[in-house]
């Protein structure tokens, strides 16, 4: 009878410990594989390349290579 309860309890452990215990370590992982992956933040300020203005990066014009504030430092740039 004690053999027969100390099976089923060293079953249901095995269980638990294989379908339960590893579901969190794979939600971490799937967490810090999106932390790495490099994505600006919004409040990541850049300067423009013609007038030194500190703007938001979201806000900015990208182009060749530099960012500028707006669309009249572009075309002072050019």
């Amino acid at each position: 009878m004690i053999l027969k309860l100390l099976i089923i309890g060293v079953v249901i452990y095995t269980v638990y410990f294989l379908f339960f215990k590893t579901k969190p370590e794979a939600k971490v992982s799937k967490k810090s594989a999106k932390k790495e992956s490099k994505k600006p933040d919004a409040d990541e300020m850049v300067e423009c390349a013609t007038c030194g203005v500190y703007a938001e990066l979201e806000e900015c014009i990208l182009s060749n290579g530099k960012y500028y504030c707006s669309h009249e430092c572009l075309i002072k740039a050019k």
